[in-house]
């Protein structure tokens, strides 16, 4: 029965996100009750991840951070750069949505990118590693890229972003990993189930971002066509020239898995979050049309490269003997 129902949600991830994104759009009164559970059930994610996390994967990383700080540059300079070229593509006439699709492409990496490299293979370490860098130099970086690039004013709350840092990510991850360092023989069976609840904690946010900016999506619902192909391209062109990027750099195969969600990935609730206190309603709506795309698309490609990342798991060992750059 376990084995079925990791097949039926897991497998069928991105399919389950856009047909909860539609019912959470067409029925939101019926999802008011996952309000305030973004937060938590990021936490949750990240606490799962901790539970798995490669010991020896991360003291790597954090010993050889070269790879995470090349990884976080492609970030702000190939994703950034994609963004503001497609926002002057699709959007030259509509100054709000132009701002809104830079905005989304110039915060930090989201958490289900963490998500997604674990399902993938993918270097788990080095994907929190990038993650963490990001959430701490976006603040000074997302302010200043606005104010070039359309001439807004978007402040970030360096203390607030950072203390959601340590709050949703951080401290999930070490309780994880304390746990996992104590009773790493009788988690043998939790982490059977960690995929499924993982996936159902996903699935929790995609309701709560979808039916929470349910009446400002149905007031552009005619721009949406369009804005779909537009935030499809900034999630999958960035992710393509990221995994190049990576093997130019000499990055194992796992890791190139890692820079890949790191670059195909922002934290869209974040920008949606920005655009609505700080440029207007419409801006928000390129943020939640990206984190409807990013992450439907995020798990179908960690699907397809799942049967791969079965072959990894079975060789942990070289893997984590290879340098990155090696």
């Amino acid at each position: 029965m376990l084995a079925i129902c990791n097949t039926i949600i897991s497998k069928f991830l991105p399919l389950w996100i856009i047909c909860f994104a539609l019912l959470a759009y067409h029925f939101p009164q019926h999802f008011v009750f996952f309000k305030d559970w973004t937060a938590p059930a990021l936490g949750f994610i990240l606490f799962n991840m901790g539970l798995t996390l490669s010991r020896d994967s991360l003291k790597r990383v954090i010993l050889q951070p070269k790879l995470a700080l090349l990884g976080v540059l492609g970030k702000w300079t190939i994703t950034l750069g994609i963004s503001i070229l497609l926002a002057f593509l699709f959007f030259p006439e509509n100054p709000e949505l132009l701002a809104g699709v830079i905005l989304a492409g110039s915060v930090p990496s989201g958490t289900s990118a963490n998500l997604y490299t674990f399902m993938a293979g993918g270097t788990l370490a080095l994907s929190i590693m990038m993650s963490s860098v990001d959430t701490l130099i976006g603040p000074f970086l997302t302010p200043v890229i606005m104010k070039s690039a359309v001439g807004s004013v978007v402040p970030v709350d360096f203390w607030g972003v950072f203390l959601q840092m340590v709050y949703v990510v951080l401290i999930p991850i070490m309780l994880g990993l304390l746990i996992q360092m104590k009773w790493e023989a009788k988690l043998t069976h939790v982490k059977k189930i960690i995929p499924l609840l993982s996936s159902a904690a996903l699935l929790i946010i995609d309701v709560a971002v979808v039916s929470g900016a349910q009446a400002m999506l149905k007031q552009y619902v005619h721009l949406l066509p369009l804005l779909f192909v537009c935030v499809f391209l900034q999630v999958t062109v960035p992710m393509l020239l990221g995994y190049g990027y990576s093997a130019v750099l000499g990055a194992a195969e796992p890791d190139r898995r890692s820079i890949v969600y790191e670059m195909g990935i922002c934290n869209t609730a974040l920008a949606a979050l920005l655009a609505i206190h700080h440029i207007s309603p419409i801006a928000a709506v390129p943020a939640v049309a990206n984190m409807i795309t990013n992450t439907s698309v995020g798990a179908l490609i960690a699907i397809l490269w799942q049967p791969v990342a079965d072959r990894f798991g079975r060789s942990k060992q070289k893997w984590r003997s290879v340098k990155p750059g090696s």
